[in-house]
């Protein structure tokens, strides 16, 4: 079965960095695009980035661009998120998502598979 499986998260202070990974198996991973949400404690899951299926393309949310890198190792099936200059308000669990190759999507419920997610906490 399809297994999404984030990992890299933890403490960290304002300021610093953290990357996170998130592994996939059983899929054919080169043929999906690959994406990152998070969500706050009472808040809707939001967008943070995006990567198509060769990794030619990334798109980001407004909120993390410049600070965040969203990267993929096809030969590895990994999917990664280097999160720079960390701020307390990107506190939240961060997930990975993966729906097959097409057009930028920012919507949740477009994205087909999930990963159980990883929680970051960002201190002041």
């Amino acid at each position: 079965q399809v297994q999404l499986v984030e990992s890299g998260g933890g403490l960290v202070q304002a300021g610093g960095s953290l990357r996170l990974s998130c592994a996939a198996s059983g899929i054919t991973f080169s043929t999906y695009d690959m994406a990152w949400f998070r969500q706050a404690p009472g808040k809707e899951r939001e967008f943070v980035a995006r990567i198509s299926w060769s990794g030619g393309s990334t798109y980001y949310a407004e909120s993390v661009k410049g600070r965040f890198t969203i990267s993929r190792d096809n030969e590895k099936n990994t999917v990664y998120l280097q999160m720079n200059s960390l701020k307390p308000e990107d506190t939240a669990v961060y997930y990975c998502a993966a729906v097959f190759r097409g057009t930028i999507k920012t919507t949740p419920g477009l994205y087909k598979y999930w990963g159980q997610g990883t929680q970051v906490t960002v201190s002041s």
